[in-house]
């Protein structure tokens, strides 16, 4: 009789729960029996482990054996158990001694001839295996990177199991065989993608790492001066956007530089984003941590469950969780179905998802910045002077309606996309500001704050609740007067007031001021409302 045990993670939504792997041999027929909740994929590594073992120059033993998976509870899924699987067994077996692999994690595929293989969500696998109090993980060597950036844990990064074998018996390392041909594609990193996917989902738009000429920039905007200082304002308090305007005024590339005047992520919040990305099968090979804002702009079609997340079994992220940290951009937002629109109500007040199903409630990530666009009426010509809209004031109204007010309410900037003009188009009313002025501005607003809101659970200023901005840091005295009229004459509401001075803090901060002047809140009061006050004329957002 022979026992032996190791460990490895199941991972439930973006967190991991670490998993015990038994592995049990007594005399009878040889069988191979897994049980603890398995999925098919789980099932099906008998026959992967089997072979991997033989033709890594192991025997297999020829005994019953049983392997258990506890908690027995906890669903598991995906093929990233062979590893630790097969260790197991060979434990069992006293091929490896057992006392050496009893603490050890093990994440990892195994292929027919031995090879270990990556897959996904390695990074909070890890987390998950640290915060157990593990210090010795086991990886496929292709994810050893991502492995290696949660700190206090030694990563070994394999490429057979048979190379594993050797260092757990302290044994000769055999070569690595020669690997494929330069320039072909690599075999091995088909696990850590999700087909369909594609390889930039989630990413901003442009070559990281490339050259800056690259980038998208915000020079490249002709004209539309309000909208560009609405973008500031976002960026620098973290304030969702509402744009509309005409086909071909800008408004889908001031969305797509959003991202590029955002400040770098924080260690913390990268290990967040690289964790969902991780999960969801878009982590690009060789860029083990996301260190940019993310950017995301599903189509029009994105059905609910692939925007919030869920899923057949265990639910996967969806787009608002892809975006964390980052922006969230749905263009020709009246296009999207209600009910999905109106399922982004609560991650846009809580920062995160819960999503319940039958194999279990997943707690998923989703602190984003949002970016709606659209059309003003479905011929996009309703605000073109002579422009020809033929569309009746009853669809315009139905098609205006389609974005609810509730959705709407929760959307700090309003603004009307204007037509660009010939001047403008032409270069003759001057180039805009570069992408890397405005992300300067943003970063200095972005640190004024940081200072005020040190010691508390908030960062930026759209995440300080209303209660606090107006007890705790007050706005100069009568300077809250004119939205305090709009709330009376029901023009705002309560939530309509709080984002008002949040934004209005956001204002003072990027014009260097210790509190909102009664300026700043007209200036807020008109981004809000998007009725044109005179505010934005007499002062820019970075002046």
């Amino acid at each position: 009789m022979g026992f032996a045990r190791a460990c490895s993670v199941a991972l439930v939504g973006v967190d991991g729960v670490v998993v015990e792997v038994q592995a049990d041999l007594e005399p009878g027929v040889a069988a191979f029996t897994l049980v603890g909740l398995p999925d098919k994929t789980l099932v099906e590594s008998r026959d992967r482990v089997r072979a991997a073992v033989v033709n890594s120059g192991a025997a297999w033993p020829q005994k019953k054996l049983t392997v258990g998976l506890s908690p027995a509870s906890v669903p598991k899924a995906g093929a990233g158990f062979d590893l630790a699987v097969a260790v197991a067994v060979l434990g069992a077996a006293e091929v490896v001694d057992p006392a050496v692999i009893a603490d050890l994690v093990l994440i990892g595929e195994l292929g027919l001839d031995g090879r270990v293989r990556p897959v996904r969500g390695i990074l909070p696998a890890v987390l998950a295996a640290a915060e157990a109090g593990y210090r010795q993980v086991v990886v496929p060597q292709q994810c050893a990177a991502e492995a290696a950036l949660v700190p206090d844990v030694s990563v070994l990064g394999v490429r057979s199991l048979r190379r594993l074998i050797a260092v757990l018996t302290d044994g000769e390392v055999p070569e690595e065989e020669p690997g494929d041909p330069p320039g072909r594609p690599d075999p091995m990193l088909a696990g850590l993608l999700v087909p369909g996917a594609g390889l930039g989902t989630g990413l901003a738009p442009g070559r990281p790492g490339g050259d800056c000429t690259d980038l998208p920039d915000l020079a490249d905007v002709a004209g539309q001066h309000t909208a560009r200082r609405a973008l500031e304002v976002a960026a620098a308090g973290g304030h969702h956007l509402f744009l509309s305007g005409p086909p071909g005024a800008g408004k889908t590339m001031l969305a797509e530089r959003l991202p590029w005047i955002l400040p770098p992520l924080t260690r913390q919040d990268s290990v967040e984003v690289t964790a969902v990305h991780s999960v969801a099968g878009i982590l690009p090979p060789g860029e083990p941590l996301v260190s940019r804002p993310p950017y995301c702009a599903p189509h029009h079609s994105a059905t609910m469950q692939s925007l919030v997340g869920g899923g057949t079994g265990v639910p996967r992220p969806g787009a608002v969780s892809l975006a964390h940290r980052g922006v969230l951009f749905l263009d020709e937002a009246p296009e999207f179905h209600s009910r999905a629109l109106d399922a982004l109500r609560q991650p846009l007040e809580s920062g995160h998802v819960v999503i319940a199903r039958a194999a279990g409630v997943v707690r998923l990530p989703a602190r984003f910045l949002m970016v709606l666009a659209a059309n003003p009426c479905p011929c996009g010509r309703h605000t073109l002077l002579g422009a020809g809209c033929e569309c009746p004031p009853s669809v315009i109204r139905r098609y205006q309606a389609r974005l609810s007010g509730p959705l709407l309410d929760r959307v700090d900037l309003r603004v009307e996309v204007e037509p660009v003009t010939r001047g403008d188009l032409l270069g003759q009313g001057g180039r805009g500001e570069p992408s890397e002025l405005v992300a300067h501005r943003v970063r200095e607003a972005r640190e004024r704050a940081g200072a005020r809101l040190a010691g508390t659970p908030w960062r930026i200023n759209s995440e300080v609740p209303g209660q606090e901005l107006r007890t705790r840091w007050q706005a100069a005295p009568g300077a809250l007067a004119p939205a305090e009229r709009e709330m009376e004459r029901g023009m705002l509401t309560a939530r309509g007031l709080d984002r008002v001075l949040r934004v209005a803090w956001t204002v003072a901060d990027l014009r260097g001021r210790d509190r909102p002047e009664p300026l700043d809140v007209a200036v807020a009061l008109e981004l809000r409302t998007g009725v044109a006050r005179g505010a934005m004329s007499l002062t820019g957002a970075g002046t």
